[in-house]
């Protein structure tokens, strides 16, 4: 059969109304938009400002968080689409198999393993990082870094990594969470995301006051800027094409386009939504448009209350803990309140990875393209509670052994090749079904799309090097599995198994 055979969009939505069988509906809009931001705000907000701040954009990385959330509207857009008409788990992968065929849905349902598997694990080691940093350092180096990290400390001491336990220990709590149920997995997202927004609230509100209208000029760093000293003691200078400017703007876009990275996961959900033609757009592009407003807004207070110019030393975890305690004299309590909200941010992130993986691995088995054990449902909860358990292994063992570094770039890979194939998808079907009823429609086809197309792409190629060589070699594996296992259980080739079928459900003494 052709590698390019393609899934009946009757079939998906046969599957779709199958709630009986299915996942469990029990999310609304206002649990969509919470699952968005809460995989949107992360420590990106806090990290990637001022990184882009001090070394390119200066005060104008407002304008760079602008130019960023247009490229990412281009794909929001085309994802609203798809989700209203095809509500099923697997977001970009199913739409690929519906107007692209099964070769290219495999390839970006493989690539979404990058985006939220890697994602989720390159995370919670992140986590346990700046755990250890709020503690003091309390946890022994040993049990917060792989057997691949090591660390000689002041008196001469060689110390080697045994076990990132912290780490672990975030990613079992979140799987055992996802594993009780959808519903109560998004009421403390929402918790999460309610203490983390109002913290980021609270900065921009006390901190409106303590902005210097001085460090907002000049707007755009000029050319001719003095150089600036890095924290290894090279200097860094702006007279770089990407370093002032415009091209200081644009190349901030490039650096806080992956603090939006996330709002993709809400198309997931969209088999466990309670009116998902309606609520789908609602929480892909509502989550954006919030997040992107307080985004400008944290950066313009940012950068008031401190110079550009300190972040190029400060430009990491510490940089808003550093504006606070320089230049917010009275509200070093606030330092504090900054540091739950990022280690908040961190958590809600590996929630909404986690779950878009096991979603998309639920999918990916219902179509035969992985085995049927991560398609079974738990008869109690109805989640995919294998799939959970499997993917923790997965992802705790990378979390546990290896260093947050190898995963690099990859993360950012997948997911801008997924917002690639979707734009891709939604000019297709506009062709092959151009009479299909569209809850939304992406407005100006095929514009938006072809400029989701081009920024995307530009993204990948900008990440040329060992990052993309490492991708394509994941692929090819990924590719070899196809061939090797999925290409011969597809259900397309056998079209009377793909319903749901009551044996997906295991039967227990529950």
């Amino acid at each position: 059969m052709s590698l390019f055979r393609k899934k009946s969009l009757s079939v998906l939505l046969s599957q779709a109304s199958d709630s009986e069988k299915g996942l469990k509906r029990t999310l609304g809009a206002g649990n969509l938009v919470a699952l968005g931001i809460g995989a949107i705000i992360g420590a990106g907000l806090f990290v990637r400002t001022a990184a882009a701040a001090g070394e390119h954009a200066g005060p104008a990385v407002t304008l760079s968080f602008i130019v960023a959330a247009i490229g990412c509207a281009f794909a929001g857009l085309c994802y609203a689409e798809f989700a209203s008409i095809i509500p099923i788990a697997g977001s970009a992968y199913t739409y690929a198999y519906t107007t692209m065929g099964e070769i290219v849905a495999w390839i970006i349902g493989w690539a979404l393993i990058l985006e939220y598997a890697l994602g989720a694990a390159t995370v919670s080691i992140a986590w346990s990082e700046f755990l250890n940093n709020l503690l003091g350092g309390a946890i022994p180096y040993e049990w917060c870094h792989s057997p691949l990290e090591s660390w000689l400390d002041a008196n001469g001491v060689m110390h080697h990594g045994i076990l990132n336990a912290p780490a672990l220990s975030i990613l079992v709590l979140l799987t055992l969470l996802l594993i009780k149920g959808t519903q109560e997995s998004a009421m403390v997202n929402a918790i999460i995301v309610f203490i983390k927004v109002a913290i980021v609230l609270v900065f921009i509100a006390i901190g409106w006051k303590f902005i210097d209208s001085g460090n907002h000029t000049p707007y755009l760093i000029p050319a001719d800027w003095p150089d600036a000293v890095k924290p290894d003691g090279t200097k860094l200078s702006y007279s770089g094409f990407f370093n002032h400017g415009w091209g200081g703007v644009l190349k901030g876009a490039a650096i806080v386009f992956f603090a939006f990275i996330g709002f993709d996961a809400v198309s997931t959900a969209a088999q466990e939504a309670k009116n998902p033609k309606k609520d789908m757009p609602i929480g892909i592009l509502g989550s954006l448009v919030i997040c992107t407003v307080l985004y400008v807004l944290f950066s313009w207070v940012l950068t008031g209350v401190a110079p550009f110019t300190d972040f190029v030393k400060e430009g990491k975890e510490a940089s808003v803990a550093y504006a606070i305690s320089e230049y917010m004299k009275g509200y070093e309590w606030l330092s504090t309140a900054v540091s739950i909200a990022i280690l908040a941010g961190f958590s809600s992130v590996i929630l909404v990875m986690l779950m878009g993986q096991s979603r998309v691995f639920y999918t990916m088995s219902t179509d035969g393209l992985l085995p049927k054990v991560f398609s079974k449902l738990h008869p109690k909860f109805r989640t995919p509670y294998k799939s959970n358990m499997i993917l923790f292994v997965f992802v705790g063992l990378f979390a546990a052994f290896v260093p947050g570094s190898v995963a690099g770039d990859l993360t950012s890979i997948g997911t801008l090749l997924a917002f690639v194939l979707v734009c891709v998808g939604v000019l297709i079907l506009r062709k092959t079904d151009p009479n299909l009823v569209r809850p939304f429609k992406t407005p100006l086809v095929p514009l938006i799309p072809i400029l989701g197309i081009v920024v995307c792409m530009a993204m990948i190629l900008s990440l040329w090097g060992t990052t993309l060589l490492s991708a394509l070699g994941w692929m090819a594996a990924g590719l070899l599995v196809y061939f090797l296992y999925s290409r011969h259980n597809s259900k397309l080739r056998n079209p009377s198994e793909i319903l749901p079928r009551a044996s997906d459900f295991e039967a227990t003494d529950e």
